[in-house]
């Protein structure tokens, strides 16, 4: 591809150089007796021309200037008209798409000047050519031709700025879905990892305390951790999978959603954490994304209570009350754990930025009374990422 458009430039100066001079050698004989006959220097101007548009896309300015000084010594030396004009209007059309407009019009008046002086200024014996007989509506037909080179060129400019401010749109939307697409990778894995991993570190710990004087117990405690990590497994790679290639075969198990919070609330029970869920109004199916969206909420904060605070306990609410939306909250009883099982605090960004897309709203803090409220409100009537 590189090597065709590479190619182009010296291909169609080739064309244009027969074309000149096939052209104005058939032209010239119907314009004996009032334009001097073509000889060695003529031939070479119609080949010159053509010559210097192979480097237009690397010098658009000079290839212009000097297409424009063969073109006057051409019209100066009284040659017969033709093609020979298709040079000029390459350079000029090539200077205007690159951006060099002054130097295309200054070129083409230049020429059209030229003209000028040798129909109606200069002497009959200047140049070679017999004295013309001035025909007003030949030089009528000859500043429209003028006029006519200015328009396309000017719409070729035109379309070549919109084709380039396209691509630059095209790929400032690509670079955008892209990036959107990381932050939901990046909020996806998190939410998966972040909650496996405190799952199997908390059962870790009960593990190894209760390895030596209570093996059932860690036996159990064991078996929840590959649950865990055999789940988690699966996730990540189903999301893995998606981020490799959107025709990823699909998965083999559910995706996560509010039909799956009886699993989440079984997980928490295996971590020690008592949850309570309530469905407030009457449940109706929600689009794919809030969906999604209410799970992960759910998920994060029960995963910040068994990581964050001292509760054994926590209350989970689904109120469908309002016809558009779903509210969502997880409340726990506190108090707060050890400072050092703080995170990041990206899993509450990661929640906003879930809720957000959904023009959607999310509280979290602490309660009056004690403990810890996440709070979120989804549009199910909207349309939002995933």
């Amino acid at each position: 591809m590189r090597a065709a458009k590479a190619g182009w430039p010296v291909a169609s100066a080739l064309v244009i150089a027969v074309v000149q001079v096939a052209g104005t050698a058939a032209a010239a004989r119907h314009q004996a007796g009032s334009r001097a006959a073509l000889d060695a220097f003529g031939y070479l101007l119609l080949l010159l021309g053509p010559a210097l548009l192979v480097l237009r896309r690397r010098r658009p300015v000079a290839v212009v200037a000097g297409v424009s000084a063969v073109t006057v010594a051409y019209l100066a030396a009284g040659y017969p008209y033709g093609p020979v004009f298709i040079s000029l209007v390459v350079a000029v059309c090539a200077a205007v798409q690159t951006g060099h407009r002054r130097a295309a019009w200054t070129g083409l008046g230049v020429c059209y000047l030229a003209h000028a002086l040798v129909t109606f200024v200069l002497p009959a014996d200047w140049s070679r050519a017999p004295a013309p007989r001035i025909l007003w509506w030949q030089e009528a037909g000859a500043l429209a031709w003028v006029l006519l080179v200015v328009a396309v060129a000017e719409i070729l400019r035109f379309r070549r700025e919109r084709m380039d401010a396209r691509r630059a749109f095209e790929a400032q939307a690509e670079r955008r879905r892209a990036d959107e697409e990381r932050l939901r990778m990046a909020r996806e894995l998190h939410d998966i990892l972040a909650h496996s991993i405190s799952l199997i570190h908390l059962q870790a710990g009960v593990a190894l305390e209760l390895l030596d004087t209570r093996p059932e117990q860690a036996r159990t405690a064991l078996t929840t951790i590959k649950s865990a990590s055999k789940e988690a497994l699966g996730e990540v790679r189903q999301v893995l999978g998606t981020l490799r290639s959107p025709d990823a075969a699909a998965p083999r198990g559910p995706a996560p959603g509010l039909a799956r919070l009886d699993e989440l609330v079984e997980q928490a029970g295996r971590a020690g954490l008592k949850v309570t869920l309530r469905v407030a109004g009457r449940p109706r199916p929600p689009a794919a994304g809030a969906d999604l969206t209410a799970f992960r909420i759910v998920q994060e904060a029960l995963t910040n209570v068994i990581r964050h605070s001292a509760a054994r306990s926590a209350d989970v609410l689904l109120d469908w009350e309002d016809a558009d939306a779903l509210t969502v909250q997880v409340e726990d009883p506190g108090p707060a754990g050890h400072a050092h099982a703080g995170g990041s605090g990206s899993g509450l960004v990661g929640m906003r930025e879930r809720v957000a897309a959904f023009g959607g709203t999310l509280e979290a803090g602490p309660r009056p009374d004690g403990g810890f409220r996440v709070r979120a409100t989804l549009g199910t009537t909207t349309k939002g990422t995933t």
